[in-house]
């Protein structure tokens, strides 16, 4: 079978890999559709691994049952999760699925023609899709189980005033959510078609990332925001972050800067206002539920966000557009497409 292999973001390569069996509990699935997550492209967090298949964000049927397996049969058509947690150790009984340690298993990379689903993953981290939901919007699934996680651990309730600072993906998701959650919505982002669109799908104000956020968002709305929500990792935004939260709020780490970059954060300033710091990282089985739920609903729309998609072959210029930073939104790879 055909892979994308990844070595680093300017070096990808189509390779020939042995199409694996499925053993006992195990699932081998056909990749119909896998999403480029923006996280995909950050090489700090991905080159320690290389080379590797990357793509967590899939949309597959069943082709070959494993002994043993009874949930699924061939031709089911599923979302299956990149990672799943115990449900038992002190973490997931606390709510911090991400974190869970005990389950090692991994669901090998997307950007393949077949994937071998390990047999936890297999029991717990393989949803059926509801038959409204095609396999490309299964991508969205993921992404938005993280902004699902992000926005309800920051305690968001109707009528907050929500900053969102970075308008890809993830920011317009996030945009999406609020919005259905009744919050006042400002965004920004340096690209005009990106801040058109957040516009589109419901922010209340939009503003160039270079100018004054924090005067534009008092200006709009008479008051800092009651949660800011960070997916971008310029230091710039956070910079704003601190200046615009408000008292009593909340700024929300949905991405982070690279590891050699100083983060100044105003804990004295923070510390008189009772202003709260989140780091949010994936998501957990209840978050993915709810997603799945939202899309099949269509209480959130994600069609609007595909902006590319691409051959097996073309995996390369799919990263390639999500560096240069341009109109690329929500890039799909479809392995069994041959154009």
């Amino acid at each position: 079978m055909k892979v994308s292999m990844w070595y680093n973001n300017t070096d990808i390569r189509v390779e020939e890999v042995p199409t694996p069996s499925p053993g006992k509990g195990e699932l081998l699935v056909r990749v119909i559709s896998c999403g480029i997550c923006g996280s995909d492209v950050v090489e700090w967090y991905r080159l320690p691994r290389a080379p590797l298949v990357m793509g967590h964000e899939v949309g597959v049927e069943v082709v070959e049952t494993g002994e043993g397996v009874s949930r699924f049969k061939k031709g089911d058509r599923l979302f299956i999760a990149p990672k799943v947690p115990c449900l038992q150790c002190t973490y997931c009984l606390k709510g911090h699925y991400p974190q869970c340690s005990e389950v090692k298993d991994r669901l090998p990379g997307g950007f393949a023609e077949y994937i071998l689903v390990p047999k936890e993953i297999v029991n717990h981290g393989s949803y059926l899709l509801p038959d409204n939901l095609s396999y490309d919007q299964a991508t969205f699934i993921e992404p938005l189980a993280c902004v699902v996680r992000a926005q309800r651990i920051s305690s968001l309730e109707a009528g907050d005033t929500v900053l969102i600072l970075g308008s890809g993906m993830s920011g317009l998701l996030h945009t999406k959510l609020a919005r259905l959650n009744g919050c006042r919505v400002m965004v920004t982002d340096i690209n005009p078609r990106k801040l058109e669109m957040a516009k589109e799908y419901g922010a209340d104000v939009v503003a160039d990332a270079k100018s004054d956020v924090p005067g534009q968002l008092m200006a709009a709305f008479d008051q800092k925001a009651d949660a800011v929500i960070v997916t971008t990792s310029s230091l710039s935004a956070l910079t704003q972050a601190w200046q615009s939260v408000d008292m009593g709020g909340v700024v929300v780490l949905f991405a982070v800067p690279d590891p050699d970059k100083v983060v100044a954060v105003p804990v004295n300033d923070f510390w008189r206002k009772e202003i709260r710091i989140l780091t949010s990282y994936y998501c957990g089985p209840p978050d993915i539920e709810e997603a799945i739920e939202l899309i099949a609903s269509g209480n959130i729309f994600v069609d609007d966000l595909i902006t590319h998609r691409l051959p097996l072959s073309e995996t390369a210029k799919g990263f390639q557009m999500l560096l240069e930073g341009g109109d690329a939104v929500k890039i799909i790879v479809n392995p069994q497409s041959n154009r």
